[in-house]
């Protein structure tokens, strides 16, 4: 997953103003920091957007976003 895929992903789930801020205030505990902090130290954004779906409890079904390929096919 790209970051621009990300980042489309996180605007199409939960709004653009709201992704904002929850990629850089939310604690994700399993990332040890929020969103922002670990994909600044190099954490997958794949792994980041699992874990925020996870944490949120998105449902599976929309784990993708619309318009972006399943990951395990990458």
């Amino acid at each position: 997953m790209r970051m621009s895929e990300f980042q489309r992903a996180c605007a199409e789930e939960f709004g653009e103003d709201y992704s904002r801020v929850l990629v850089r205030d939310h604690w994700l505990a399993v990332l040890g920091g929020t969103a922002q902090e670990a994909l600044a130290r190099g954490v997958a954004a794949r792994d980041v957007w699992r874990a925020l779906c996870e944490d949120l409890q998105v449902p599976v079904e929309r784990r993708y976003g619309r318009g972006l390929l399943d990951p395990r096919r990458d």
